[in-house]
């Protein structure tokens, strides 16, 4: 690898616990994992897809400021959810961030997450050009 790999940390607990980073940027590429409504204090929208996928996408902000991008270099999200009639609410918090921008993106339901708790998880890529 040429370029120099930064490796960005949030301090959540389950990065070390895992072994990932929060995100990893690589050249004009930033890559961030799998962002959810866990924060430093705890859950924020308990029992609430709107404001859980609010949080993952403040989340996803907070590393890509770290990493030297912003929500408007984001070309992909990847949007997990544990149940996928709440997509309307969810999709309306991943509008107001993206809307702009209008990444590629994919709105799947899976199982479960880590947490019963949570009910969103959001992945982002970015591309810094030029």
């Amino acid at each position: 690898m040429n370029e120099p790999r930064q490796n960005i940390s949030s301090g959540g607990p389950w990065e070390e616990r895992v072994g990932y980073s929060r995100a990893v940027r690589v050249g004009p590429h930033v890559y961030v994992s799998g962002c959810t409504a866990m924060t430093p204090h705890g859950l924020a929208g308990a029992g609430d897809p709107y404001a859980q996928a609010r949080q993952a996408i403040e989340t996803i902000r907070l590393a890509l400021e770290q990493a030297g991008a912003s929500l408007s270099h984001v070309v992909r999200t990847r949007i997990f959810v544990v149940d996928i009639s709440a997509w309307p609410a969810i999709a309306r918090a991943h509008a107001e961030a993206f809307s702009a921008v209008r990444p590629a993106a994919t709105m799947v339901q899976v199982a479960a997450l880590i947490d019963p708790s949570l009910l969103v998880e959001i992945e982002a890529d970015a591309y810094l050009s030029g």
